[in-house]
């Protein structure tokens, strides 16, 4: 469910039944600074509603744009797949490069309260997006169902959402690539698809946004020539640590 207002909550994030932090088991430097993001905000790790979701590392692309693209599409229908089998009415998807933003704690009370108030299909706490909205409104923000929005690293879905969401990217992820229905893409398109396709399924953003996505080595992307190489990946590593902060 999501909890009322009123509610006591035990940390930030347990507005929502389930947190999922996708994550591929090789990555335990993302792993490491995700605990530390979770810390920051006062959320120390075993916790109850909290979870590392494995994240699945497929051998080729298929049909997808590449295998990471693949992997992380495939790891957000297992997310979704799993919410469905335990009947969460709402979850919180993080993908684990994900940084809170410096003023998350002074602002998450009013937006988690706001989303609370609104019948709501998708939450974006962070994203990218194309339409000027963000640009004229603060807080809890609705964007309309044909309006882009990127990145899928904090994403939260409430019932119906997540069903509807699991069945259309499984019905996709079995077509061929360029498929007029769609087909095979990056999951934060698909995502798009399923808010185009289901309007009654209001969709809400963070503005400014409460988190974004760190400077890190991409599971997504081909690896680039220096973080190939032993001594610059090392070098490079510390680099993104202090643009991180």
């Amino acid at each position: 469910m999501i909890h009322s207002p009123g509610q006591h909550l035990t940390h930030p994030l347990s507005v929502f039944d389930r947190i999922y932090i996708i994550n591929l088991a090789s990555r335990e430097d993302r792993r490491k600074e995700t605990r530390a993001q979770l810390e920051n905000i006062g959320i120390g790790i075993p916790y109850s509603d909290v979870e590392f979701f494995e994240a699945t590392r497929p051998d080729s692309p298929g049909e997808f744009p590449s295998v990471g693209a693949r992997g992380c599409f495939y790891s957000h229908l297992g997310v979704l797949r799993d919410a469905q089998e335990k009947k969460y009415s709402s979850i919180l998807i993080l993908e684990d490069d994900l940084n809170f933003s410096n003023d998350f704690l002074n602002r998450y009370v009013d937006i988690f309260h706001d989303l609370q108030e609104q019948s709501w299909g998708f939450f974006y706490g962070g994203y990218r997006i194309d339409s000027e909205v963000e640009l004229h409104s603060l807080g809890c923000v609705l964007v309309q169902p044909a309006d882009s929005v990127g990145c899928a690293h904090f994403l939260a879905l409430r019932a119906p959402a997540i069903s509807i969401a699991a069945d259309q990217l499984d019905t996709m992820s079995k077509r061929a690539a360029g498929d007029a229905r769609g087909g095979p893409m990056h999951v934060d398109g698909a995502y798009c698809w399923v808010r185009s396709s289901n309007p009654e399924l209001n969709t809400f953003i963070a503005n400014p946004e409460l988190g974004y996505q760190r400077s890190s080595r991409s599971d997504i992307y081909k690896i680039r020539w220096f973080d190939r190489l032993p001594l610059l990946k090392t070098v490079v590593a510390t680099l993104r640590k202090f643009r991180n902060f």
